[in-house]
């Protein structure tokens, strides 16, 4: 893996990723405050806009926000396909040596990017940006601490503080070059890339403009993305539980035997739709598990795509960012 030179400021050329959803109230104040940010920081950067084919004129404020300054590019996705999707996308075509991504929403201040580089130039090659304070309801931060404490433990690392404001060498996505899986979570990929992976404490504003898009649902839904889409530990754990049955199987075996011998009866209907109920709903949940796993396979079978690019502004390209 290549190094950064990080004690040459020239070298420090940056591409910011924003996926962008019903976004057009706040993406002139987020580039307005980006560009004055980025100009300060760094030698040389770029901003990618990706439209997740928002509802509203996100697009028409892109192509003005791109046509006004040449190093704001835009990429519009042909249909709404999800966050990291839309990320995933911005990060394949970033062409600078450091990546940052950040929402559209302007909860992560670009006043908190130099926080970010400094953690990063320590070593790392991903650094998360975690809030001090989280500005969401309590069942959303619950929902968000649960997802990533999932997600930690699937993945094997000690760090649960992950979030949409982080900034990595871009070089980690030869490690996903080929995923074209259409379920997307992007710090999974990045994690196998690299296992230097830092976080530090950054401010994070309340959301002043709309509502978020994310629900108890889609919360929901990404904690069973994580878990069925990349790694083994769901089926791990049915193997578990229908080993664990086995032994109380035994247990009840044990048991209806002595109160034969011992009584000469065992209850009666109850006790025997009880015991049914039970070892049916876990092997419901079992089969659960598995089909969750062969819906994984069926999608890559069918090689569907992420996402598809309807239209780009200001594309140089896919230059190499290994450099």
């Amino acid at each position: 893996m290549n190094t950064l030179l990080f004690n040459d400021p020239s070298d420090l050329r940056v591409s910011v990723v924003i996926p962008v959803y019903k976004g057009a109230d706040t993406l002139h104040p987020l580039v307005e405050r980006l560009t004055r940010q980025l100009e300060s920081t760094f030698s040389n950067y770029e901003i990618l806009l990706v439209d997740d084919h928002s509802p509203d004129t996100s697009w028409d404020v892109i192509n003005e926000l791109s046509h006004a300054n040449p190093k704001v590019r835009g990429i519009r996705l042909m249909k709404n396909s999800g966050q990291h999707n839309a990320t995933l996308c911005g990060v394949r075509a970033a062409q600078y040596p450091i990546t940052i991504t950040m929402d559209d929403d302007l909860q992560h201040p670009p006043e908190e990017i130099p926080t970010l580089l400094n953690e990063f130039q320590k070593g790392f090659d991903v650094v998360y940006g975690v809030p001090k304070k989280l500005p969401h309801s309590w069942w959303r931060n619950l929902g968000s601490k649960l997802t990533k404490s999932v997600l930690s433990h699937v993945m094997g690392i000690p760090i649960q503080e992950i979030g949409a404001f982080r900034i990595f060498r871009t070089n980690l996505r030869m490690a996903f070059d080929h995923y074209r899986n259409s379920y997307v979570y992007l710090d999974p990929l990045l994690f196998w890339g690299s296992n230097k992976i830092g976080h530090v404490t950054v401010n994070e504003d309340s959301r002043t403009v709309g509502q978020s898009n994310y629900t108890f649902r889609s919360l929901v839904r990404a904690g069973l993305l994580i878990l069925t889409g990349y790694s083994t530990v769901p089926l791990s754990f049915a193997t578990f539980l229908g080993f664990l049955f086995i032994l109380f199987g035994l247990g009840v075996m044990i048991y209806v035997l002595v109160l034969s011998i011992t009584v000469g009866s065992v209850p009666g209907f109850p006790f025997l739709a009880s015991l049914i109920s039970l070892f049916a709903g876990v092997q419901l949940f079992s089969l659960g598990i598995i089909g969750e796993y062969l819906a994984r396979v069926y999608d890559s079978a069918t090689q569907k795509l992420p996402y598809i690019v309807e239209e780009t502004i200001n594309d140089p390209g896919l230059p190499d960012a290994r450099s």
